[in-house]
């Protein structure tokens, strides 16, 4: 039994909003994640200032992936006593940085103290156009991902074996597609960014929809079953491919069409990633 998805169908009972990266209320998308020591990460791994710039590229990966533009948010931060001013000022320079990157203002929140660095982050999002929601896949859309996948699965193992992440590992540095998404929702059927892993994200996608997948060729497991790559899994009809493809390559992004939503049960071969 996925224990995640019994206990948020527990909810999804009382509430339409949920289900998707965030919950859409009127014109604006609300999204939370969260990011603890010792779950997501080990201090050993990454500075402060990581920490807190993956913690804010995590969460703001949620609203992009619904083509939202993040304008708040809301950070809640409980600190070890270990931690000393400039490990905290180092922590808060990561934050303050990421949200000034993409113009967006943090309004409040909560600190407590902890044995170990727990942070969750609510953002509150504008939609200027058309969310892309999980919800729109058709029978005979293509499927496709950005990027590469793969990448973080590897960091994590070269980590768990006393490696260090290298500047531009996956495992610290986070690309997200936010001005790919905006220039082509339009095109797009359906949406979401790939945090539990292409497979496991695709039977979200599944059982939304009521429709599987024919594969156009064996992929590896290292790239089905890699969570926290942070690409963006979408889908779009077979006549805008050409289309989709020029949109991708004006973005420099690397698009791979791998598959095409059909009428069949998706069977997702991965380990879930949760309890």
């Amino acid at each position: 039994m996925n224990k995640e998805d019994f206990f948020i169908s527990q909810f999804s009972k009382a509430s339409m909003r949920i289900g998707d990266d965030g919950a859409i209320v009127d014109k604006y998308v609300y999204s939370k994640d969260a990011f603890f020591e010792n779950i997501h990460f080990k201090r050993a791994w990454l500075s402060f200032y990581d920490i807190a710039k993956k913690a804010m590229l995590v969460n703001l990966s949620d609203a992009i992936a619904m083509n939202a533009v993040p304008r708040y948010i809301l950070l809640s931060v409980a600190l070890p006593g270990s931690l000393n001013r400039k490990d905290i000022a180092e922590l808060a320079d990561g934050f303050i940085d990421t949200a000034a990157l993409y113009n967006i203002e943090i309004i409040g929140g909560d600190t407590i103290s902890n044995t170990k660095i727990d942070i969750t982050i609510t953002v509150m999002s504008e939609l200027i156009t058309k969310p892309l929601e999980r919800r729109g896949l058709r029978h005979n859309d293509l499927v496709a991902y950005t990027g590469t996948l793969g990448g973080s699965k590897k960091a994590l193992r070269y980590l768990l074996n006393g490696g260090k992440a290298h500047t531009k590992s996956k495992f610290r540095h986070i690309e997200l597609r936010g001005s790919l998404i905006s220039n082509a929702a339009r095109y797009l059927s359906a949406g979401m960014d790939v945090s539990d892993g292409l497979m496991s994200d695709l039977d979200k996608l599944s059982k939304i929809n009521r429709l599987g997948f024919h594969f156009n060729s064996k992929m590896n497991k290292n790239t089905i079953c890699s969570g926290e790559e942070y690409e963006m899994l979408i889908s779009f009809s077979p006549r805008e491919r050409k289309t989709m493809k020029r949109r991708a390559q004006k973005e420099r992004v690397k698009l791979n069409i791998f598959a095409k939503a059909v009428r069949k049960k998706h069977i997702n071969s991965c380990k879930a990633n949760h309890f």
